[in-house]
């Protein structure tokens, strides 16, 4: 009687892998995004990227302003209006050829209510000025600092994308590993009902395969709420949306341990690390901050020309026809320094040497931070190819194990619970092949981020190992 029921128990975990090999292949066979066209996509889509570009593209007239600083400059002032001027002189000297010197000499001009006009036309260029030196400095540096900063956008979205790329493959794996699982016990739970109305199990089995499948049921319906987030927040970034993101998982061909050590790793990201350079280029843009207002900085020598009229004409006391004009023009060099300031050049060098010490230890953080984190990612990459091999030799047990308990069952060695624990565990173990093999690859960019040296070249190694996924 032990035997009589084989057909009733058909061997469903071989037919679930062979379902489970035989949708792979559809998928594959689908049109896909490859995460290089989901990188390109988000290049031209993403919000965050997009205002990286613009605060680039502002920087870059700094450049221009830099050199501009030391150019001469040139106004022109011009005015017009009403105005009056009375010019009254007693006890002057008067002299002229061939009238003599007469002292003792009164004279007086008068315009009331005239047209004024007035023009003006200067040209300064600075010969010796500390202050726009630090400011040429600074702007300099300024415009590094954007660069990096861009550069660092670029790097960032590239391993954004990354993730959410491999997030929405990972989530596509479990519900769709959730989906062949919930057929297979609910087949189980068929059977189990039909062989329980003839006698052969025990009410327990039904009230077992029920339960496990209403479980699963809220494991699907979970799945699929995180797999539409990921969906949204790629499709988001990227504007691919449909069959456009129908992504790929990782191959059984990962890539291999970093070949370098990890001191030559915090080398390079010591030197190239996007977040250090940003923090050492604040650091030199607070230095010349402190350095544009210290006291040897604030002389200043122009070589400076000017020309101008000022004009007066109308009726005045002494008759109709006054008119005041004078033309005057000059060239030289001017000198400033500043005595007294109230306090105000001292008390902003005070604030500026302050922040200058809060940017060196911001500087000092960023650098023991991503020493860290270089150190977390190359043990990531360099552990998480044995940790890969591992879980697949877990998976292949875990098949084996469900195989056995199938068998098992059938004869009636394994109850039913042991076959559902079976089952789930294999596709735990799947399923988490899966997030470890996207997770190394993930490991892979993240070190060359940290180093400063994640582009195209590598995205698109990291992408051949998804572009021959079964």
């Amino acid at each position: 009687m032990r035997h009589s029921h084989h057909s009733l128990f058909p061997h469903r975990s071989r037919r679930w892998r062979w379902a489970l090999l035989a949708l792979a292949s559809v998928t594959s066979a689908a049109s896909a995004a490859d995460l290089l066209q989901a990188w390109q996509a988000a290049e031209q889509h993403d919000r965050s990227y997009a205002v990286a570009r613009a605060a680039h593209a502002a920087a870059q007239p700094r450049r221009d302003q830099a050199t501009a600083l030391w150019r001469p400059n040139v106004a022109l002032t011009a005015g017009a209006g009403v105005g009056t001027h009375d010019n009254d002189v007693r006890g002057a000297q008067f002299s002229a050829p061939g009238l003599g010197t007469s002292n003792g000499v009164d004279f007086s001009t008068s315009v009331h209510g005239g047209t004024a006009t007035r023009w003006a036309l200067q040209a300064s260029q600075p010969l010796y000025n500390p202050q726009r030196r630090v400011q040429q400095q600074q702007l300099a540096a300024s415009v590094a600092l954007a660069d990096v900063q861009w550069q660092a956008a670029q790097q960032g979205l590239m391993l954004r994308t990354a993730q959410q790329y491999f997030d929405v493959a990972v989530a596509q794996e479990s519900l769709r590993v959730l989906g062949l699982q919930l057929a297979a016990v609910q087949r189980t739970s068929e059977e189990v009902q039909e062989r329980f109305t003839l006698g052969q199990l025990p009410i327990t089995d039904t009230h077992e395969a029920r339960a496990r499948l209403a479980g699963l049921r809220a494991q699907q319906l979970a799945a699929q709420s995180e797999l539409d987030v990921k969906r949204r927040q790629l499709s988001d970034s990227t504007r691919l949306g449909g069959t456009d993101l129908v992504v790929h998982l990782p191959s059984e061909r990962s890539p291999a341990a970093a070949p370098r050590t990890l001191d030559e790793w915090q080398s390079d990201a010591a030197d190239h690390s996007p977040a250090i350079r940003q923090q050492s280029l604040a650091l030199d843009v607070a230095r010349l901050e402190a350095d544009k207002h210290r006291r040897s900085a604030s002389a200043t020598l122009d070589l400076v020309a000017q020309v101008g009229q000022e004009r007066l004409s109308g009726s005045g006391d002494f008759g109709r026809g006054a008119r005041n004009k004078s033309t005057s023009a000059q060239i030289g060099v001017q000198l400033t320094v500043p005595l007294f300031t109230g306090g105000m050049r001292s008390a902003k060098e005070e604030e500026a040497l302050r922040l200058l010490d809060a940017a060196q230890a911001q500087l000092d953080a960023t650098r023991e931070q991503v020493a860290q984190q270089v150190h977390a990612a190359w043990l990531g990459l360099s552990v998480g190819r044995e940790r890969v091999q591992a879980l697949a030799q877990a998976l292949q047990a875990s098949d084996a194990r469900a195989d056995a308990t199938q068998l098992g069952h059938e004869v009636g060695d394994r109850t039913l619970l042991d076959l559902l624990n079976a089952q789930n565990d294999s596709a735990s173990a799947r399923l988490a092949l899966a997030q470890a093999r996207s997770q190394l690859l993930l490991e892979r960019l993240r070190l060359a981020q940290l180093a400063g040296q994640l582009d195209d070249d590598t995205l698109r190694s990291v992408n051949q190992a998804l572009a021959a996924a079964p």
